[in-house]
């Protein structure tokens, strides 16, 4: 574990702002001795919040205060050009310069992918960031998705390079080290797809780096038969919102069922250790925390109506990318396989 970790938080972006932040950041410190956050955003704000949590003085909370804001409503060209002294803006600016080793942000999307585009710039040989999370599966170990919505729309050489960065993500988080890849389609069957599909299965099976396996449909996605499934962002963004969706009708519907009449309570009762567990492994807060890769430093996007625990997870996300040292092994294999980079 490293012994002196920075990161640097976008405090005023997302639903809640400070008030899912600020709890997060206080707990993130208390649970990791070795962790030092810096809080970007309004002075006056983070300071109200942190009296009402008796945390003004911890002494690895430092705020660094901010005079704008990314709104959700801001269009990211706008963003990069007048939001020079935003939160957003300012935590990535620390990880640039190197004052801090990563950011996390639950701000507007668009404005983070053009602005961490734009300050930290692409590795070497990378066409496009792109967002990458864990989903649960049936098995033991849960399956990387990337695009989940950085990049609408997708070429073959875009999905091809995805597969290469999803690897080295699935290889550090799982510790294998031959992932099985596969490309989210409309069937199994070569002949199902558009070209790009068809293109970017091509050059997956023709790069020794990767162990691409074919095709999988959106019911493979919690199979476990992969451990990176690639696909564009608006399909990776709706496939990952309906996983959650579905994960909270579930967990809806199972407790309103045992608690409509007087036996199912009885027998709720008894299953309280398995519900918890159950919840414990479909609830999509200990997995937010989507991270931006492809890019010369460390983002971490959090959803935008993340809770504090889930932005603490967000917080977690992000020094486990410090300590795997994500960007730098990402380089390391583009200048491997990369046909740009050779």
């Amino acid at each position: 574990m490293l012994t002196n970790l920075t990161i640097a938080l976008d405090m005023m972006g997302g639903d809640y702002g400070p008030r899912s932040s600020i709890p997060a950041a206080v707990q993130a410190v208390n649970a990791n001795t070795n962790l030092r956050l810096i809080l970007c955003g309004n002075q006056q704000v983070i300071l109200k919040e942190l009296e009402a949590l008796d945390s003004v003085s911890h002494p690895r909370l430092i705020i660094r205060h901010c005079s704008e804001v990314v709104t959700n409503a801001c269009e990211p060209a706008l963003a990069v050009r007048s939001k020079k002294d935003s939160s957003m803006r300012v935590a990535l600016d620390l990880v640039k310069s190197g004052e801090a080793q990563a950011c996390v942000s639950s701000g507007n999307t668009g404005a983070l992918f053009f602005m961490a585009h734009y300050v930290l710039k692409m590795l070497p040989g990378v066409k496009r960031p792109a967002l990458i999370s864990a989903v649960p599966t049936e098995r033991k170990n849960p399956v990387y998705l990337l695009d989940l919505g950085a990049n609408v729309h997708c070429d073959a050489q875009t999905l091809y390079q995805f597969g290469i960065m999803g690897s080295v993500v699935a290889g550090q988080a799982l510790g294998c080290d031959n992932p099985r890849v596969s490309l989210l389609n409309i069937g199994s069957e070569d002949i199902k797809g558009h070209e790009g599909i068809k293109q970017a299965a091509q050059l997956m099976q023709q790069c020794e780096y990767l162990n691409y396996t074919g095709y999988s449909e959106g019911s493979d996605i919690f199979s476990g038969k992969a451990d990176v499934i690639v696909c564009e962002g608006f399909v990776g963004n709706v496939a990952l919102k309906t996983c959650e969706g579905i994960a909270k009708l579930i967990m809806h519907k199972l407790t309103k069922a045992l608690h409509k009449h007087f036996l199912y309570k009885s027998l709720a009762f008894l299953l309280r250790p398995v519900i918890k567990k159950l919840y414990k492994r479909v609830n999509p807060d200990q997995y937010n925390g989507a991270s931006l890769v492809g890019l010369r430093g460390i983002v971490v996007k959090s959803h935008g109506n993340a809770s504090p625990k889930a932005f603490h997870a967000a917080i977690d996300e992000a020094a486990r990318e410090v300590e795997r040292q994500l960007p730098e092994k990402i380089a390391a294999i583009f200048e491997q396989t990369h046909p740009t980079t050779k």
